[in-house]
């Protein structure tokens, strides 16, 4: 990587990172500020949460294309704007109305925000690079998640709707910082992406190059089973298995959860280095075996509730053993879209995962939700568990369609290595 591509992509790490935190600050306490020191109850805050997925999904369709027309820099800035002012507006707002216009422009702008950002970090990388930089954002979400969540709980108080305000106050501010931390990137040529901004002409067909790419659509189905089967039933059927069938109190919950990031922030390096120079399609088959013994574990807890310690230890675990998987798939997922992608496709490509991912957030707790309403809880765990063994499957079935450079780009690189020293050999022979 040149100094100047480090420079870049260190600044767009540390925007990201500082959004991240701002995120924090409002996250864990959406819910709560609507329902209750909004007093617009459970049902509204229901709906406003449901807005920021059908704000994203509204949107995701058609930011590929205007992020590789016009290029990732004004994209995201205008996403940024967005959030901002979509966030101060939720602060602020105190009617039914104005909430949901402020979730929608706060769901726009961090739909836009994520596929422009991991656009300009494969801008800012190399093929052999890529996976240690998408580890790096991971790694800084979550941390900067952790403690803006850690500080937000310091500062809120629900019989206090000032303190809400301050809350989504920081996090417009840090939206604005992260703007003006990518305006002034000067994104270099990857090698990856030969035209530093493609033009109209070579924009066009996007979504027909990108569904007639069949190793793509095999990683979007399965990135759709593995935010669904994961990330989407961390807040709603994992959390009430949890609750109604270990028996565990919402603060242990809320450990557990913790458990999860800790996970995260202590193994993200650690997995790195291990998993670097292996496939990718077995690296991410590996996370469906982990994740599947995560299940049988949370399986487990609900079956031995004479033993609270050990169910509990046993539900711990299960998050834990996420946050390791979500490790695994940092540095694989990301730069194999990335990979994939045609260099004036990188942005449609891009936003097509998202799109795919914001499906999954969607319809994942709506199915954990009803499964868990209905006291459906060992056809829950079945589901969940065949989810995780479907997505071993699936990526071995597309380790067949990668190239060896999509698949293991350090090993490529080193195989061709290897062939020009030969070549050098022969002719000085």
């Amino acid at each position: 990587m040149t100094t100047a591509m480090g420079a870049a992509l260190r600044r767009i790490q540390l925007g990201n990172a500082l959004s991240a935190f701002g995120n924090g600050f409002t996250v864990p306490f959406l819910f709560i500020y609507v329902s209750q020191v909004r007093d617009l109850g459970a049902g509204t805050a229901g709906m406003v949460l449901m807005t920021f997925a059908v704000s994203a999904l509204v949107v995701l369709p058609f930011v590929g294309r205007v992020i590789d027309r016009r290029g990732p820099l004004p994209v995201a800035v205008a996403g940024t704007v967005s959030a901002a002012v979509g966030s101060m507006g939720l602060g602020l707002a105190a009617s039914g109305p104005l909430v949901f216009a402020a979730a929608a422009a706060l769901g726009a702008g961090i739909a836009v925000i994520q596929p422009t950002l991991a656009t300009m970090i494969v801008w800012c990388s190399t093929p052999t690079t890529r996976s240690r930089a998408f580890a790096m954002q991971f790694f800084l979400n979550n941390l900067g998640l952790g403690v803006g969540g850690l500080l937000g709980g310091q500062i809120v108080d629900t019989s206090d709707p000032s303190s809400f305000v301050r809350l989504f106050a920081i996090e417009s501010v840090m939206f604005l910082v992260l703007g003006a931390a990518v305006a002034t990137v000067r994104l270099p040529k990857a090698p990856k992406v030969e035209d530093a901004v493609p033009t109209d002409e070579g924009a066009k067909g996007g979504w027909r190059t990108l569904l007639a790419d069949r190793a793509m659509v095999q990683l979007c189905v399965l990135g759709f089973v593995m935010f669904f089967a994961c990330y989407g039933q961390f807040e709603s059927g994992l959390a009430a298995f949890a609750v109604e069938v270990t028996r565990i109190s919402p603060a242990t919950l809320g450990i557990a959860l913790a458990a999860n990031t800790a996970a995260i922030v202590l193994a993200q390096f650690v997995v790195l280095k291990l998993v670097e120079g292996h496939r990718r399609s077995r690296v991410i088959a590996l996370v469906g075996l982990i994740w599947t013994v995560a299940w049988v574990a949370a399986g487990v807890s609900g079956l031995i509730p004479g033993a609270h310690g050990v169910a509990t230890a046993l539900l711990i675990s299960t998050y834990a053993l996420f946050g390791i998987g979500e490790s695994m798939l940092s540095p694989t997922v990301a730069p194999l879209v990335a990979d994939l992608a045609p260099a004036r496709l990188v942005g449609q490509y891009n936003s097509a995962f998202a799109l795919v991912k914001q499906l999954a957030l969607a319809i994942g707790p709506a199915v954990g939700g009803l499964m868990a309403g209905g006291g459906l809880y060992v056809a829950y765990i079945a589901m969940v568990i065949a989810c995780s063994l479907g997505i071993t499957a699936l990526a071995l079935r597309l380790g067949r369609r990668l190239t060896p450079a999509q698949d293991n780009p350090l090993l490529a690189k080193a195989q061709r290595r290897a062939k020009v020293a030969e070549e050098r050999t022969a002719v000085s022979a």
